[in-house]
């Protein structure tokens, strides 16, 4: 009895870190900054219109991202959400050198499906910073939303940057950690919703760059709920 007590404490402890830890990759503070920099230089060029959009985007997105780091799911419908959200912002940031898309399976019922929040925005992020950011050239982020069946859906995030063995290589030359971090971030993630039995959750890493006519990197998560959770 209490050897099972003292397991739940822990499960608890460990999900909220991993909560908090979450919702740190998402805060990302280059992210924030370079927001904040971003609204500042339109103010100080006159453009009103332009800041204030930004200013809406940027406040919308904090919202969400306090909003559903307090959630264990969020509908795919917020999901995405957030996700166009968050890439409408780098768009005003990078401006043509980013292109983005999301696309959504139409068997999929976005407003009931549900996704442990916070999982996904990070992926988006990573592939800007870290695929296309190296690029030449423009580059271009798609997320897309599979319907596998009714208790499995799976979703992609395909960048067309630099390839994963070009990024590690990057980041080992410029001791970036923010890339490890998320990563750890996301491994525990989903060890632990492993753990829980609400969730299976596959995840896997594609260099599309080792192939021949493609580049940049694709991650797939494949998600599969107890049906009686879902239930």
């Amino acid at each position: 009895m209490r050897d099972n007590f003292e397991t739940t404490i822990q499960n608890q402890k460990r999900q909220h870190d991993l909560e908090l830890k979450a919702l740190r990759s998402q805060m990302n503070p280059h992210f924030v900054h370079n927001s904040l920099n971003a609204i500042q230089y339109y103010i100080q060029q006159n453009d009103v219109e332009t800041s204030e959009n930004y200013l809406a985007k940027f406040s919308k997105l904090m919202r969400q991202f306090f909003d559903y780091s307090r959630r264990k799911s969020v509908s795919l419908s917020e999901e995405i959400s957030l996700l166009d959200n968050y890439l409408q912002i780098e768009k005003l940031r990078f401006e043509e050198k980013i292109e983005y898309e999301i696309k959504v399976d139409p068997e999929l019922d976005i407003e009931e499906e549900q996704i442990p929040s916070m999982l996904i925005q990070p992926l988006v992020e990573n592939a800007i910073n870290h695929g296309l950011f190296h690029k030449k050239g423009n580059g271009k982020v798609t997320v897309i939303f599979n319907f596998i069946n009714a208790n499995c859906f799976k979703v992609s995030v395909i960048d067309n940057g630099v390839g994963l063995k070009k990024t590690k290589e990057l980041n080992t030359s410029i001791k970036s950690q923010n890339a490890s971090h998320s990563s750890e971030v996301l491994t525990e993630r989903i060890h632990f919703l492993n753990e829980s039995g609400s969730w299976n959750v596959c995840h896997k890493m594609i260099d599309r760059s080792i192939e021949i006519g493609k580049t940049g990197t694709e991650i797939v998560l494949e998600f599969n709920q107890n049906y009686y959770d879902k239930n």
